[in-house]
């Protein structure tokens, strides 16, 4: 990888973060102080929507530190080892994570009539949206496992030639 592509990626990644940190610290309080104003009967609402919306912002901060430590291990040319599943599969893990904390907005808003069925509706499809991008993840942590084992077996080959020169 380039090392303009790393800086610009890191850029990006810390730009993500910081924007991350801003929601939480700056515009969660403002969106609770906007969920008091609610009508009585859905001030239920409140303290699931803030706790879901603070979760879900936590998965994207683990996904972006996971990124950066495989985008580290591609710049020292380790990202070919069994260190870099366990940052794919936390990344995994958050986008899972991150799934069920979108279900979980959509079946506290489901019932009654908060928001309309629609709403609800395009709700459950991020879900799944969320559940699409685990998926692929997985299926990148199988095409990373074939490649470290390709390595592995290339290293033992160029062993074994070494051996016989």
């Amino acid at each position: 990888m380039r090392k303009l592509t790393v800086i610009a990626l890191r850029a990006v990644l810390v730009a993500l973060l910081a924007g991350s940190v801003f929601v939480q610290t700056v515009m969660v309080p403002l969106l609770a102080s906007d969920l008091e104003e609610l009508d009585p009967e859905y001030a239920y609402l409140r303290v699931p929507i803030l706790a879901i919306t603070v979760l879900g912002f936590v998965t994207v901060e683990v996904v972006l530190v996971c990124v950066w430590r495989l985008v580290t291990m591609v710049r020292r040319g380790t990202v070919f080892t069994h260190a870099a599943f366990r940052w794919v599969d936390v990344v995994t893990g958050a986008f899972v994570a991150a799934a069920l904390l979108i279900f979980a907005l959509g079946a506290v808003l489901a019932p009654g009539e908060p928001v309309p069925p629609g709403v609800v509706l395009l709700i459950g499809g991020a879900g799944v949206a969320a559940l699409g991008v685990a998926l692929i993840v997985l299926v990148l942590r199988m095409l990373l496992a074939q490649a470290v084992a390709r390595d592995i077996e290339a290293a033992r080959m160029q062993a074994e030639l070494d051996e016989v020169i």
